[in-house]
């Protein structure tokens, strides 16, 4: 495992180079931010007369449309969504590549399911910070930085990973560390990851909580607390301390009931669902699936966000995150 500091950055190797961001969403807006306020020579690229346009300049950005960023910079960094960087990019980004540009990113997913297939007279690179971009910047403010991943897909120039290093330095991701990896295996985990753990499996497991409670005719307001609302708590402690560190924290008594029953949730039916899943991903049957969903408008993604805010734990979520302060 190979991890880099701030020790191990050459950052001259972006003195005389300018970095285009594009995009100024959650990511784009933190990492140009930090990267312009390390010294670097940033541009943001954006669509013209689009909804950041402003806010970027509001923040003292040099702003531009796509198209002329990418032909401006050195460094094209692409922070647009996954689903339309495929698009952007043959439309607005390639006919500026020059030799010895670098095409960067901070998710491997359009590279490592080649819906972008970029010249090979470029560096193609990335340099993704672990934590949402809100976070990102706050670090960064603070004085310190959240860990990052770094992976060299294509290594034209020869310092290909020197470069991607000086943006995570830039970002403030070295002050944590940056850990060496592969496009494949960042977007092949981190898919994971959101679908079995993070994102789907989370909430499905709150969501069943829940509804087993109220379903036995418990107050959903307590089983709301019991199943959802404490979670952060939880999960906090593994942040901070592991499992060991939160096992410790809580009560004996919850600890020989969660040690003793986990196993009858997580059943080996579920982890045959888990390999089921990341199977999906590595033979790229869900990329498949997600890029249908975006050609025909997304009418399985719209549906399902409507049942999900229609869920009674959404309501009941909203009244008790008002009560305590944490919505408005």
């Amino acid at each position: 495992m190979q991890i880099y500091y701030e020790k191990d950055v050459d950052i001259d190797v972006l003195k005389d180079k300018t970095v285009a961001v594009i995009g100024y969403g959650s990511q784009g807006m933190a990492q140009a931010r930090n990267m312009a306020e390390s010294g670097l020579n940033v541009i943001v690229g954006l669509r013209k007369g689009g909804n950041s346009w402003q806010t970027a300049i509001d923040h003292g950005m040099t702003v531009m449309t796509v198209e002329e960023a990418s032909k401006e910079a050195d460094v094209i960094h692409i922070l647009i969504p996954d689903e339309i960087q495929a698009q952007v990019y043959e439309e607005s980004i390639k006919d500026g590549l020059k030799e010895g540009d670098t095409l960067s990113f901070s998710h491997g997913y359009n590279i490592h399911f080649q819906y972008i297939k970029p010249p090979k007279n470029v560096n193609v690179t990335m340099i993704a910070p672990k934590g949402p971009g809100s976070t990102v910047r706050q670090q960064y403010v603070d004085g310190f930085g959240v860990p990052g991943l770094v992976a060299v897909e294509q290594d034209y120039t020869g310092n290909a990973l020197q470069i991607a290093l000086a943006m995570g330095q830039g970002s403030g991701l070295t002050r944590a560390g940056v850990l060496e990896t592969t496009f494949k295996e960042e977007t092949e985990t981190d898919l994971f990851g959101e679908q079995a753990v993070l994102c789907g499996g989370a909430t499905e497991l709150i969501k069943a909580g829940f509804q087993t409670l109220v379903e036995a005719g418990y107050q959903p307001e307590v089983a709301y607390f019991e199943t959802c609302h404490e979670l952060k708590l939880i999960v906090d402690l593994i942040y901070k301390k592991g499992f060991a560190g939160m096992w410790h924290d809580v009560s004996n008594t919850a600890e020989f009931g969660g040690l003793s029953r986990r196993d009858r949730i997580i059943t080996d039916e579920s982890r045959q669902e888990m390999k089921e899943i990341l199977k999906e991903i590595q033979t790229g049957k869900f990329t498949k699936e997600w890029a249908l969903e975006n050609q025909s408008g997304r009418p399985q993604l719209n549906r399902m966000r409507v049942i999900e805010s229609e869920l009674e734990i959404e309501k009941k979520g909203k009244e008790l995150r008002k009560l305590c302060g944490l919505e408005k």
